[in-house]
């Protein structure tokens, strides 16, 4: 029993399932329905295959998708979609299908394997060869990645979105110089710029350098209302003072210390997007 005021929450509560739970609760019916699409084909092919046998083959199917599907979540956090990089998080999330689809075409051999023989009988998955039925398996399960990487992703907006991003006054950026660590008050960091194998983290009073690259770094500082307005530079938004277009399209940045930097048109939308 829960009293009236705490009931809606309690309710709320109950049914958020998460990615995980919903990629198991739509898992089931799809499988019902292609093993059951499976046994219908057999039958009108003259095929006397007992039902048990594709009810086997997308069980255990599901089992290995449901067990593998966090491994999909981790790789859309450590690689998500951003609009300046989609070619890149494209490439990167197909590479992910190999591993994804080694794991469940291993997962699924050795269980149907395992309960063939222990029936008695004999399933015979590589018959076909090797490669062959590893790039039939691996067609499917792109297509599967593809669908719980959505689920995850829809999730992840979620959560970003209901996350209240914490005072500015209690924000601190930490960098690595050396052996010491070095905290920042994100206000007082004009730009943050690419050099070679380094990030240079521009003050009005000095400049940082730390090891890194700035798309990791565009990525830690994201809540904090920098912008990249070039390939190689990010800027603290709330310490631009002019943006002035350029004859070629370009931009024109005069930071509120009076140095001016360059931006590039590709980066405008970005940089003029409400936070």
């Amino acid at each position: 029993m829960t009293s009236g005021g705490q009931a809606g929450t309690s309710g709320e509560r109950a049914i958020q399932l998460g990615p995980w739970g919903v990629v198991a609760l739509v898992g089931v019916p799809v499988a019902v329905v292609t093993a059951t699409s499976d046994i219908m084909e057999m039958r009108r092919a003259g095929m006397h295959t007992p039902w048990v046998e594709p009810a086997l083959w997308e069980l255990t199917s599901l089992l290995a998708i449901v067990a593998l599907a966090p491994f999909i979540g981790w790789a859309m956090r450590r690689w998500p979609p951003q609009p300046e990089r989609l070619a890149q998080f494209a490439l990167i999330q197909l590479a992910m299908t190999i591993p994804f689809s080694l794991a469940h075409v291993l997962a699924i051999w050795v269980t149907r394997e395992a309960a063939y023989w222990a029936a008695g009988a004999r399933y015979g998955f590589f018959d076909d060869g090797v490669g062959l039925t590893l790039l039939y398996e691996w067609r499917k399960d792109v297509l599967t990645y593809a669908v719980i990487a959505a689920v995850y992703w829809g999730f992840q907006r979620q959560e970003r979105a209901r996350t209240p991003p914490p005072a500015a006054s209690q924000q601190r950026i930490e960098i690595r110089e050396g052996a010491s660590a070095v905290f920042l008050a994100p206000g007082d960091v004009l730009t943050v710029e690419a050099a070679g194998n380094y990030v240079e983290f521009h003050t009005s009073t000095r400049t940082h350098l730390v090891r890194g690259t700035l798309a990791a770094w565009e990525g830690t500082l994201a809540g904090l209302d920098f912008a990249r307005v070039h390939r190689s530079r990010l800027v603290n938004r709330a310490r631009i003072a002019v943006i002035k277009p350029t004859a070629s399209g370009d931009l024109e940045i005069t930071l509120d210390n009076g140095r001016v930097i360059a931006g590039s048109r590709r980066y405008r939308e970005a940089l003029e997007a409400p936070q």
